[in-house]
């Protein structure tokens, strides 16, 4: 919108009349005051005409803003990106929206291929109980959970003593107990029905637990009370817990080192992808809630069934978005400068987004608003090449943060080999130079199938042997990602595997894959929490038309449920994002709702009530 016109015109009038009255007043008397008051009469009047010009001009142009196509952008294509571009797609205001990523094909549609042409993936992500969003978009999309998801699996930890425990179903949990009796009038090939927690989950991991002793368990019992202390409490109060390591969180509360060294610390090296001393008490408080507090099956997980995430949620969610709204996905490109300008209103507003596709820079212009869905690496990319946001301190700090180094393989086996379980976790392994560890069963999960070996129709009679295939990943992983790929699977063959599973010593290794990908993933370290990105960005008074989506963002008033390393959480806040962005931007007020999770039970809350009456009298001398 234009307002110059207007200005410049009253300014030359000004001018006018003073140079009109300057004249005049030299003639002397009634004549100099004749003459003023006549200029003045038509100046008036022709000011009042530009005025009245004028306002019809800026009431034309106003009304062609409003009606004009909305230009939004979405720099990342994960489940944030993906959410964004659903909620701006399917809103009510008339908009292109344009999705821009750095992997060739974003949409799932083309595969990712090992060197041989067998089908990999950065990574095997779990799908757990509460994910109200992501199960809704199953359903939108007219799609059977069944169909893509496998049915909620146990999970092992294995140590070089061998197994330490087995992570069950607690949904599915009986009251077999391994004792060597029957218990009265109870059936144990039966489920029992869901219990409070944390009633329900002690009773459902209480046989298997191998190898840690009763009295090591029962040490957690002070870490269930700063959890609710924690999560009950107001944002002031979760800070000085972030500003905490989850480590002295344990000394302080008397957590046993052997529960800590064979259970707590491989658990957050694969949940959350550092050892306790690296952690934030916070997002790990977050994770022990799902774990002991939440809901008695709140912490099953189930894992895709077919192929990957991306072929089987992304691919058939972009095809939608693509044919019925018209979404522009741009991939093998990657943002650079994201310019601002200052808005009629003094406020700071993003004009222009330049990204580079096969060697050459490309500009996107005028654009009304803009998601960053990156994770900390594309964040910082992104705010180094844009002088305009790295100016604003929210984006410099996000920028500062690190992430995590994961290493995925993919390893095909000429033999079967059985396990006890489908997905498992190795613990306190020496080859594992500090990272964490976890291998799957693809051959379990997806079925021993043609794609699974990346054989397609015309390959179908090939005779090659056909084992077990493993998905294993190590996270944290910096002190193994200058060994070489072979090194690597090596570890893995002749060490890792035939130690957890002796089997897998009989098994001769047929293909492999191995995937590096340095300070990819979140990492939610002490003290981080301030640094991490706000969903509205530099805030509506300062930016209005840039927000932020993924799992690591802070959401404010509209926090989920969802926490930590979360596929749902990073959907929903990109979702959220999107929902924030046409409100500020287009007026719109009916925007996408989310589903919430679960809500807390009664006994926490109740918890969570005492406690926060407790602490008005008491000291938290626990945190800093």
């Amino acid at each position: 919108m234009k307002f110059a016109a207007l200005p410049q015109f009253l300014l030359a009038a000004q001018v006018a009349q003073t140079i009109a009255f300057t004249f005049t007043a030299r003639q002397g008397g009634s004549s100099s005051r004749l003459s003023t008051s006549f200029l003045n009469a038509e100046l008036q009047e022709e000011s009042s005409s530009a005025a009245e010009a004028w306002a019809k001009e800026q009431s034309k142009e106003n009304d062609e803003d409003s009606a004009r196509k909305r230009k939004y952008i979405i720099v990342g294509g994960g489940w944030g990106g993906w959410g964004a571009a659903k909620a701006l797609s399917e809103s009510d205001i008339d908009c292109d929206v344009t999705l821009i990523d750095a992997l060739p094909d974003p949409t799932g549609a083309m595969p990712y291929l090992s060197k041989s042409g067998k089908p990999v993936e950065a990574g095997t992500r779990g799908f757990w109980k509460d994910y109200p969003n992501i199960n809704d978009l199953c359903a939108q999309l007219d799609i059977r959970e069944e169909d893509v998801f496998t049915p909620f699996t146990n999970s092992s930890f294995y140590s070089p003593d061998g197994l330490e425990a087995t992570a069950p179903v607690f949904s599915e949990t009986t009251f077999d107990f391994g004792l060597p009796f029957d218990l009265p009038f109870i059936d144990k090939d039966v489920p029992f029905p869901q219990l409070p927690s944390p009633f329900g989950q002690v009773l459902a991991t209480f046989p298997l637990f191998e190898r840690i002793p009763l009295a090591d368990r029962a040490s957690m019992v002070g870490l269930l009370l700063a959890t609710i202390d924690c999560l009950g409490g107001d944002e002031k109060v979760q800070e000085e817990y972030d500003r905490m390591t989850a480590h002295e969180l344990f000394n302080t509360f008397g957590i046993s080192k052997r529960m800590v060294d064979d259970f707590i610390r491989p658990t957050l090296l694969v949940g959350l992808f550092k050892p306790p001393e690296e952690l934030s008490a916070l997002v790990v408080m977050e994770l022990l809630y799902y774990y002991a507090l939440a809901h008695q099956d709140s912490f099953d997980v189930r894992w895709i069934k077919n192929g990957t995430v991306a072929d089987s949620l992304i691919l058939p969610l972009s095809k939608m978005l693509q044919s019925d709204h018209g979404l522009n996905v741009l991939g093998g490109c990657r943002v650079g400068e994201i310019s601002l300008e200052k808005s009629h209103d003094d406020k700071l507003s993003v004009h222009t987004v330049k990204y580079m596709k096969d060697g050459k820079e490309h500009e996107i212009s005028n654009v009304d608003g803009i998601v960053l869905a990156l994770g900390c690496k594309g964040m910082e990319s992104v705010i180094k090449a844009s002088p305009d946001l790295a100016r604003l301190p929210v984006f410099s700090k996000a920028a500062s943060l690190k992430g995590i180094d994961v290493i995925s393989t993919r390893i095909w086996f000429d033999k079967v080999v059985p396990t006890r379980t489908p997905a498992n976790v190795f613990a306190k392994f020496e080859e594992l130079r500090g990272s964490g560890g976890t291998f799957f069963m693809l051959d379990q999960l997806q079925g021993n199938t043609d794609e699974l070996w990346g054989v397609n129709g015309d390959d179908a009679d090939d005779q090659s042997p056909r084992g077990s295939v493993v998905a294993a990943d190590f996270y944290n992983a910096g002190a193994l990602m200058s060994m070489s790929d072979d090194d690597i699977v090596k570890i893995l063959t002749e060490d890792l595997l035939p130690s957890a599973v002796p089997r897998f010593k009989d098994a001769k290794v047929v293909d492999s894959w191995v995937g590096k990908y340095a300070g990819t993933v979140s990492w939610f370290s002490p003290g981080s929490y301030g640094n991490r990105p706000p969903l509205e960005g530099a805030g509506n008074n300062v930016l209005p038309n840039v927000k932020c989506a993924g799992d690591w963002v802070r959401m404010g008033d509209r926090e989920h449920g969802a926490k930590g390393l979360c596929q749902e959480r990073a959907y929903v806040s990109g979702i959220e994002a999107a929902n924030s962005l046409l409100k500020s931007t287009g007026g719109v007020t009916n925007v996408k709702e989310v589903l919430q999770v679960r809500d807390d039970e009664d006994q926490f809350k109740f918890g969570v009530a005492v406690n926060n009456q407790v602490m008005k009298v008491l000291p938290r001398w626990w945190v800093r």
